[in-house]
């Protein structure tokens, strides 16, 4: 027990507390301010006891932070009611916490791959371009698409189609810096933004996964599948570029590149332009 505010705040820096439980009248600061000030740092509840009924109302305390407000004198069995009461109420609100965090997750992530999905994508792409504006730095785009993979699925069924792509979702993120995120975007198809990276190092990264991907076989039922290859196209953002062309850019690239033969990489040129209807004007290089 501390006999002011100010001393239960220094415990509260080096303490985990759950429930304090505090008069209104203190040395210093009053109930009433402690209770707002821890309130505002910490994620715990406050009972706060009174014996000066016609001066403080039930309303001010909860509007202040508080959990609960008792008028003296306390009774050991109405205290601990008060308390139990309290707990339960804290353990409801950290289930719905939990909870919503769990759908929050489920609404950005792909539950096949764990890879954040096309809607998250949109919504950090739209974050990322923006701070490549404000501070000119650079910014690429990859576009990855696995090769025959229709021929896969046709000749082993979907559950290697499946491992293929959790294959590919696992070299993505083990090639990745702690900046970049990875996308299932539609399909077989994945994309990976990376925030302060020329097409140049992006052109790296890619050469990694699809280099890691190319010595990896998938067993299934004592049936080895070899050679699963990708398709990948890299694009840099260029100043002032709409996000949609962007996309598109980075996404007919790809293509480009499975033109080319598949098994390959294209880097999209930085000046290319997109017609009204998206189309490249100038064709991505195949490398």
């Amino acid at each position: 027990m501390r006999s002011s505010a100010e001393e239960a705040e220094e415990i509260l820096k080096n303490e985990k507390i759950n429930i304090i439980i505090t008069d209104i009248k203190l040395p210093g600061i009053d109930g009433i301010t402690f209770t707002k000030n821890v309130k505002k740092q910490y994620n715990l509840d406050v009972i706060i006891t009174t014996g000066y009924s016609s001066e403080y109302f039930y309303e001010d305390a909860i509007n202040n932070g508080a959990s609960d407000l008792i008028f003296k004198p306390i009774r050991l069995n109405e205290l601990m009611l008060r308390i139990n009461r309290v707990m339960r109420e804290r353990s409801l609100i950290n289930e719905r916490d939990r909870m919503i965090e769990s759908l929050r997750k489920l609404s950005i992530r792909d539950s096949l791959t764990e890879l954040y999905n096309s809607r998250h994508f949109y919504a950090q792409l739209e974050k990322e371009i923006t701070r490549s504006d404000r501070y000119l730095h650079p910014l690429s785009l990859i576009f990855i698409d696995i090769d025959y993979f229709k021929t896969i699925n046709d000749s082993y069924g979907h559950m290697v189609g499946d491992k293929a792509l959790l294959l590919i979702a696992k070299k993505m993120k083990m090639s990745l810096r702690s900046l970049d995120t990875a996308y299932r975007f539609a399909g077989d198809e994945f994309t990976i933004i990376l925030p302060e990276t020329s097409s140049e190092k992006a052109k790296v990264v890619a050469e990694r996964i699809r280099s890691a991907m190319k010595h990896e076989s998938l067993v299934i039922f004592d049936k080895e599948i070899p050679n699963i290859t990708l398709s990948i196209g890299v694009a840099e953002y260029i100043r002032n570029e709409e996000m949609e062309h962007f996309v598109h850019r980075a996404d007919v690239t790809m293509y480009e590149a499975k033109k080319g033969g598949r098994d390959n990489i294209a880097i999209s040129q930085k000046l290319a332009v997109l017609s009204n209807d998206f189309k490249v004007e100038s064709a991505a290089p195949n490398i």
